[in-house]
């Protein structure tokens, strides 16, 4: 299991931080997209900080995971986007598709590995 955690960590770590970087520092001329997936693009973009927002969180978070430091906290907070990016393949851009899955089912993989961390978070406090 810790090497099976050991290789989730670090592709999804890599994934977020190759996702990150050439966005945030515009190393890759962005593809054209077209329909739907446009408009999303656009309006994400149109907020003016947003896809800053989203980007600077997935650094922050693959440098978590490759640095094997703070992972439960780094995969709660990437969780949101995770499910955004595989209902965004899901509903207006297909070809993404297995990539949206590998994000969310690694993500929870992570999750279910330190579940002992996240346990106290489902205890009702009565006050």
């Amino acid at each position: 299991m810790k090497i099976a955690y050991l290789i989730v960590r670090i592709l999804l770590g890599a994934l977020f931080l190759f996702s990150s970087v050439v966005v945030l520092f515009n190393l890759v001329p962005q593809p054209e997209t077209t329909g739907d997936l446009k408009i999303f693009n656009d309006g994400i973009k149109a907020s003016g900080y947003l896809m800053t927002l989203i980007k600077v969180t997935e650094l922050v978070v693959a440098i978590a995971f490759l640095s094997g430091r703070f992972v439960p906290l780094a995969s709660i907070v990437i969780a949101p986007i995770a499910i955004n990016i595989l209902f965004v393949h899901l509903t207006i851009a297909p070809e993404g598709i297995p990539v949206g899955i590998f994000v969310v089912v690694a993500n929870a993989f992570l999750a279910y590995v330190n579940w002992n961390v996240y346990k106290p978070l489902f205890v009702p406090v009565n006050k």
